[in-house]
């Protein structure tokens, strides 16, 4: 591959949490070290990764805006995913995969 080139993301699975003000946790599906995230709520939510026992997100965690979408690389080991609102309700899926967007 030539400088700048990039590794479309290929989806793995798709697993999603029925968010709150209270922390939700997912087990992630599928394999790969990339999960894109995006938020269908209306409030922003906050989402963190980790292995089994992940600990509940907070808001000090990392921020999706309603709406949005992030593609981050959470790592092989990443088994589960939490999210919490920073109000209302809504869902959060998180697609596992491989690639990026650039």
């Amino acid at each position: 591959m030539s400088v700048g080139a990039s590794l479309p993301f290929r989806p793995a699975g798709t697993a999603s949490v029925a968010a709150s003000t209270s922390a939700a946790t997912v087990a992630l599906v599928g394999g790969g070290a990339s999960v894109l995230v995006f938020n269908a709520a209306a409030g922003v939510a906050f989402v963190r990764f980790g292995m089994a026992g992940v600990a509940a997100s907070a808001a000090g965690d990392m921020p999706v805006p309603p709406g949005g979408r992030v593609l981050v690389d959470a790592g092989r080991l990443a088994t589960y995913a939490s999210a919490v609102l920073g109000s209302g309700t809504g869902s959060v899926f998180f697609t596992r995969g491989d690639g990026s967007v650039y």
